[in-house]
């Protein structure tokens, strides 16, 4: 890890909805030694990897983030860095990349020390797991549809009775904004069904 002399420490809170507070997490970030005006938060689902607080840690493409390779991230649970293990794994990876050090209170998480980074390693190959489950029970899910003959993905607005409505509509001279608007499909769709020679 980077040797950094003037490292600095910095503090996320995150909770769910606005009924929360992140009162109980702040005073456990400061009473862990961060500056209170180092704590970043966000009252957002943990299953959005886009934040305010946590893009003005990370940064974003068009502005720099606030912290430094050598600083430290405390937060109070790894469960307010994400929802899921994937999105928790997303982020550890980009701490581990960007040099940050990072300290979970509740489950004692430190990446400075060997064990905090066996631990990191862990949580990756679980989300690894995670996420290959995931894709085969969805692959099992499509081949079973398929076994049965359903249709795969969303329905199809045009069906074969409104491609001949829209098609006689069409003759008669109306405009196919009219057309989509009487047959409750986009304009989109019909072009796609029935496309200008």
């Amino acid at each position: 890890m980077t040797s950094n002399m003037s490292a600095r420490t910095f503090g996320y809170v995150r909770v769910s909805t606005l009924r929360q507070s992140v009162d109980q997490q702040t005073d456990a970030l400061v009473a862990a030694g961060v500056p209170v005006d180092h704590i970043y938060g966000d009252v957002s689902s943990g299953a959005r990897w886009e934040r305010d607080g946590l893009d003005a840690l990370r940064g974003t493409a068009k502005r720099p983030g606030v912290l430094r390779p050598g600083d430290t991230l405390v937060v109070v649970a790894l469960d307010r860095l994400g929802r899921s293990l994937s999105e928790m794994v997303k982020l550890l990876d980009w701490i581990v990349a960007e040099d940050i050090e990072l300290r979970s209170l509740r489950e004692g998480i430190d990446l400075t020390t060997p064990t905090g980074r066996m631990l990191a390693g862990i949580f990756a190959s679980l989300a690894e797991y995670e996420r290959a489950l995931i894709l085969e029970r969805a692959e099992a899910a499509r081949d079973a549809a398929r076994a049965r003959g359903r249709q795969l993905g969303r329905p199809k607005t045009m069906t074969a009775d409104k491609i001949e409505t829209a098609r006689a509509l069409l003759a008669a001279g109306i405009s196919r904004v009219q057309v989509a608007q009487r047959l409750g499909v986009s304009r989109a769709a019909l072009y796609r069904e029935i496309p200008v020679h």
